[in-house]
């Protein structure tokens, strides 16, 4: 799910560079995590799920590249 939302907000242009506000052109290294705490003695569990990607801008001269798991912070509507 996290993956197409990406590809179509590059696709779309609706996802834009904080440094130069033109449209991120391309995005590699996606994973889907899992971050788990698990604490035996008081029996406390945290699960925690994400997607993290590497956005990069390739907008002219702009070398804006960012590896984050906040990437719908950079689309617009």
């Amino acid at each position: 799910m996290s993956l197409q939302a990406i590809k179509d907000a590059i696709a779309n242009k609706k996802m834009l560079c904080p440094q130069c506000k033109k449209p991120i052109q391309k995005f590699e290294k996606y994973a889907e995590t899992i971050d788990a705490v698990r604490d035996g003695f008081n029996v406390l569990e945290v699960d925690s799920r994400a997607s993290r990607v590497t956005l990069t801008c390739g907008n002219g001269d702009c070398s804006w590249r960012e590896r984050t798991e906040y990437w719908q912070d950079y689309i617009v509507d």
